[in-house]
């Protein structure tokens, strides 16, 4: 039986132009080109999951538009089961993204959708309560990704807390983790210290993984392990989407029972086949091509 897994979370259209440089206040410039592609932390990681193999199912929200449409087919595509994602009247979260030919950016998110994606249905519940593995991000209202973790641990769930974007955190929602995946940036936003003292991530919740972008990332548990996991050597096109193919690889490799470290390598294989392609959700690898770097 295929692991499964649940991902709660947000669901964006990245609007992105490319221009030669950034626009000042007030001013025009002319582009080069534009893409549209459906994205968010949670949507992404969605995807990245059920290519990796997981019985993937994305509870969130998109909206009643145009852009709506586009995300739940995209979803749809790749084999996560959308049956359970809301519908709200309005527009679908979008991220408006400045991009100049050095990859400065500059971005503007409108959660849109997402905002309204709050106190979890029975039926939510339920699919939270039948998962191996629950997976959560930030970018949806924190109400809702403390009421997932909390229906996770009563029902025995495993759960992961992709700790992304960085904000503030209600009290007691670290409890409800098993594993807390941070970058350094989050890792200093919720101990306010050196990110990498991974002691006081600890003492907060029993497992931790660090991402160390191209350098691969860092294990480390109660138990006494702490292990930094080297990146596989690959060429780079587009970074974008690497971190919700660890994410949602990782997910998917710990709910098929693999021991967390040897899921931790196998996730970096994930996020090292995701960039030698440009592009987010479209980059997201396959089982077949993580295996093969893994191999490695």
């Amino acid at each position: 039986m295929p692991p499964r897994v649940v991902v709660v979370g947000s669901a964006n259209m990245d609007l992105v132009g490319l221009a030669p440089r950034l626009p000042r206040p007030g001013e025009t410039v002319l582009g080069d080109d534009f893409v549209m592609v459906p994205g968010g932390k949670g949507a992404n990681q969605a995807i990245a999951a059920a290519r990796a193999g997981g019985e993937t199912t994305f509870l969130g929200a998109i909206g009643s538009d145009s852009f709506g449409v586009t995300l739940g087919a995209r979803l749809a595509a790749t084999g996560v089961d959308t049956a359970h994602v809301r519908t709200s009247y309005g527009s679908s979260g979008v991220a408006v993204i400045m991009v100049d030919r050095s990859g400065e950016n500059s971005i503007l998110v409108s959660p849109g959708a997402n905002r309204t994606f709050t106190d979890l249905t029975e039926s939510e519940r339920d699919r939270i309560a039948a998962a191996d593995v629950l997976l959560c991000q930030q970018e949806i209202p924190m109400a809702t990704v403390a009421a997932a973790l909390t229906a996770a641990r009563a029902a025995g769930t495993r759960t992961i807390l992709n700790a992304a974007p960085a904000r503030e955190l209600p009290p007691g929602l670290l409890d409800q983790v098993d594993l807390l995946v941070v970058n350094e940036t989050e890792a200093r936003a919720i101990t306010g210290g050196d990110a990498s003292d991974l002691s006081a991530l600890l003492a907060l919740v029993p497992r931790v993984v660090l991402t160390l972008s191209g350098a691969g990332s860092r294990y480390a548990d109660r138990e006494g392990r702490d292990v930094h996991v080297p990146a596989f050597a690959v060429e780079v096109a587009d970074t974008t989407a690497a971190g919700d193919a660890f994410t949602g690889a990782l997910a998917v490799a710990w709910a098929e029972g693999r021991d967390l470290l040897d899921a931790v390598r196998w996730a970096n294989a994930a996020g090292a086949a995701c960039v030698r392609k440009v592009g987010a959700s479209n980059a997201l690898p396959d089982r077949s091509e993580i295996d093969a770097i893994f191999a490695r």
